[in-house]
């Protein structure tokens, strides 16, 4: 440790912005009679996804042997609590809390961070986009974001179908177009995706106004319904403004079964990648077993909010004490 890790990264002014930015939060939803609520940061249970992996924490029962017990897990999102509530009488909720995901440090990371999660029962998803449009827009002093689904911003930016192109092809795209393509990515189609959406999409939306983009591939679901289109299309939805992500929004999915046969694949694809399984069953299934209402749900980063709202390049100058300094 250095003389001055004990000081705070973010100025005063900022945490004063970061404070400001919070109050009017608190106001959106309050003022649409959203109630405010707080589920664990521990639990049994955690959303299972490739990418996302949760901080594991050891539950002693016996404070003289502190690395023995149960095993918790510090949550990534507030999501399964939070549609737990939904499915046992909650009508329109929020929460403002943390979140902690593993291996996540950058400008933009850090691995405890504070998250925005909402949830109104019988919401359609375009409903849940012009809620998270209204929420950005006051937060932020922004115009409204423009919608946009994941298929035409391809077919835009980077003149192909996102929603029918094989691995193949998306490879021939990114050499085409002269990208530096990593080693380590092979014939994983969503891999593709994300990488040509990051190097060709997202630079190319414009930065003048927040971008939603919505309808993503099936495969890409996660925890969205899924629109029997041809082809299908997942009912989720990202908010994205000056080349940054802020926001995920689910229609969200409604049937256990499939809940299930997603989580399997989910660690099927995570011990691919040799990470370890996350908890095959959650009390979630339940809930929705015994019947979650329709609902959209969403997550907004808060820290991004506050870094874009200061003009910020790094995620230290609007926290006090990121990872180094806690």
């Amino acid at each position: 440790m250095h003389d001055q890790d004990w000081k705070p990264t973010a100025s005063w002014a900022n945490l004063r912005l970061r404070g400001e930015l919070l109050q009017r939060t608190r106001s959106f939803f309050d003022d649409r009679n959203f109630l405010e609520v707080e589920t664990p940061f521990l639990s049994a249970d955690t959303t299972v996804d490739r990418h996302l992996d949760p901080l594991a924490v050891t539950l002693p029962d016996d404070p003289r042997r502190p690395v023995e017990g149960r095993q918790l897990w510090l949550q990534t999102s507030p999501e399964f609590a939070m549609k737990r509530l939904i499915a046992a009488g909650g009508q329109r909720l929020y929460q403002i809390t943390r979140a902690f995901r593993a291996g996540e440090r950058g400008a933009w990371h850090n691995p405890e961070f504070t998250i925005v999660e909402w949830y109104r029962r019988g919401d359609s998803m375009r409903e849940g986009m012009r809620l998270l449009s209204d929420l950005v827009e006051t937060l932020l002093g922004c115009g409204p974001a423009v919608p946009l689904s994941y298929q035409e911003a391809f077919r835009r930016h980077a003149e192909i179908d996102p929603l029918t192109a094989e691995a193949a092809q998306l490879a021939g795209l990114a050499t085409a177009s002269g990208l530096a393509v990593p080693a380590t990515l092979g014939d994983d189609r969503d891999e593709w995706l994300d990488f040509l959406l990051a190097e060709l999409v997202l630079p190319r939306l414009d930065t003048n106004v927040p971008t939603i983009l919505y309808d993503y591939p099936t495969s890409q679901a996660m925890l969205a319904a899924v629109r029997n289109e041809d082809p299908p299309v997942a009912e989720r939805f990202e908010l994205i403004h000056k080349g940054i992500e802020l926001a995920n929004g689910y229609h969200e999915l409604q049937d256990a079964d499939a809940l299930r046969d997603r989580v399997q694949k989910a660690n099927a694809a995570r011990r691919a990648d040799g990470k370890v399984e996350l908890p095959s069953s959650s009390r979630l299934w339940s809930a929705m077993e015994a019947g979650l209402p329709d609902c959209t749900g969403v997550a907004l980063g808060f820290d991004r909010i506050v870094m874009l709202a200061a003009r910020s390049r790094s995620i230290e100058e609007v926290i006090p004490f990121p990872i180094e300094r806690a």
